[in-house]
């Protein structure tokens, strides 16, 4: 698997605005064909803070999701609602094994 935990900070007066975009981008990304997770976890203690986990079955899929129109849409809106740059950090998913692996 081919995994990224973004985080990220976003401006308190687009709280809402966020979410609803990253929705969106949710709701497109796990309809991907290499998409295995597509989670978006809200900071409990500072609800401004959120980690998008990504989690696709290889690199492949992974740069083609950057490239859908949900994706680009979800960077163009998001970005100026950010406190601070994005930060995507990159992990091999060893368990539980993508898919094709358990056959």
């Amino acid at each position: 698997m081919y995994v990224t935990l973004v985080n990220i900070h976003v401006k308190s007066e687009h709280l809402a605005e966020f979410i609803d975009a990253t929705r969106a981008n949710h709701e497109g990304s796990v309809r991907e064909p290499g998409n295995l997770r597509f989670d978006v976890l809200q900071s409990v203690e500072d609800p401004t803070r959120f980690i998008l986990y990504e989690a696709y079955r290889d690199e492949a899929a992974a740069k083609a999701h950057k490239e859908t129109a949900h994706s680009a849409a979800w960077r163009d809106a998001a970005t100026d609602w950010m406190a601070e740059p994005r930060v995507g950090v990159r992990y091999d998913g060893l368990f539980p094994a993508a898919p094709e692996a358990r056959r």
